[in-house]
């Protein structure tokens, strides 16, 4: 499974960007997460969705602020990201795997990164 992100940018604080992700590859069913590396930091769950039920999870820090979503048929994953905070700039990265972990060991696949940065 090849994982492509897209879609990062610069972007004011309280503004919005959607993120995409398309898999290629072999047929995958599982769930389908974003991650994000902030600089000096390490890399951090931020959502998850399940691509076959569609129930999905997120991370404190963005709940109520960011909505994952996939269309199957269009193999994509996007992930809106609304009211944006400079603390929200990083590289984001999506992920795929079987297990619905909050854990990045525990996703398989995963694409190169978007860069997204929140200038206040």
């Amino acid at each position: 499974v090849q994982l492509q992100a897209s879609g990062g940018g610069l972007v004011q604080a309280g503004g919005s960007l959607t993120l995409s992700c398309v898999a290629s590859g072999r047929t995958f069913s599982g769930y389908m997460g974003w991650f994000r590396q902030a600089p000096g930091k390490g890399r951090e769950f931020v959502a998850i969705i399940n691509r076959s039920s569609g129930s999905a999870s997120y991370a404190d820090s963005v709940e109520g602020r960011f909505t994952i979503s996939r269309d199957n048929a269009k193999h994509t994953v996007y992930l809106q990201m609304n009211s944006l905070k400079a603390e929200d700039t990083a590289v984001y990265y999506c992920a795929a795997g079987l297990g619905g972990s909050y854990q990045e060991v525990d996703y398989d696949f995963w694409g190169q990164g978007t860069q997204v940065t929140v200038s206040s």
